[in-house]
């Protein structure tokens, strides 16, 4: 899922960003308010953590502007300002959740996953397709009972390609979804990516899962690319 991250913090951005990473997120920064504007209406974002006292519109201005342009990405709201009013302000803004600094990063992702269960953006506890499960809380991956080692990218490339079972992606939209802003759409990055995951899951397998449709993208499915 990729998120925007909202934060003016220089050293509070990069832990957040370092960790959400590490938890298969994928992550757009940036510290000013107008600047959130731009990015949450030129991208699709599955979440929007947005700090409130930042340069330019403040948090609660920027929020409440996301909700008038029709941007429905759940929003946490991050502040040290802890006074209930402030709470208040932020949730009649639009935001979905509040969390004050400083937090545990564990409350964090957990508070992610609670807004993810809230919203359309639903993960399921486990997905699975054929005899392939993946465990979106542990990050775990089994085909036939047989651990497999995922890359933090490869994670989440693979949990894109099962929510979309028997979907054809094209790389676009993988690129928007499981990648950031700073990813080169001219680069073979993607295709890399899902050689080696088809390596890992399909390797030795009787069926093969994850399939390329020439001229339109991948599809992961079981039965054959035209399932």
């Amino acid at each position: 899922m990729r998120i925007l991250l909202v934060e003016d913090e220089v050293r509070v951005a990069h832990f957040i960003a370092k960790g959400l990473g590490e938890n298969a997120y994928a992550v757009d920064v940036t510290a000013h308010g107008d600047e959130a504007l731009y990015w949450a209406g030129a991208n699709q974002y599955d979440f929007i953590i947005l700090d409130v006292m930042i340069p330019g519109r403040d948090g609660f201005a920027v929020c409440r502007e996301l909700r008038r342009r029709g941007i429905r990405a759940p929003v946490l709201m991050l502040t040290a300002r802890d006074a209930v009013e402030d709470r208040v302000t932020g949730l009649d803004c639009g935001a979905d959740d509040y969390l004050i600094k400083p937090f545990d990063f564990k409350e964090l992702l957990a508070r992610l996953r609670a807004l993810a269960r809230r919203a359309e953006v639903l993960r399921p506890a486990a997905l699975r397709v054929a005899d392939l499960e993946l465990d979106t809380a542990s990050h775990r991956a089994t085909r036939g009972g047989r651990a497999i080692t995922l890359t933090a990218k490869e994670y989440a490339l693979l949990e894109f390609l099962m929510l979309n079972e028997n979907r054809v992606v094209d790389r676009d939209r993988i690129a928007r979804h499981v990648w950031d802003e700073s990813f080169d759409p001219l680069s073979n990055t993607i295709d890399v990516h899902i050689r080696r995951l088809r390596g890992k899951i399909d390797a030795g397998a009787a069926e093969p899962l994850i399939h390329t449709r020439r001229g339109e993208g991948y599809v992961l499915c079981a039965g054959g690319p035209g399932a």
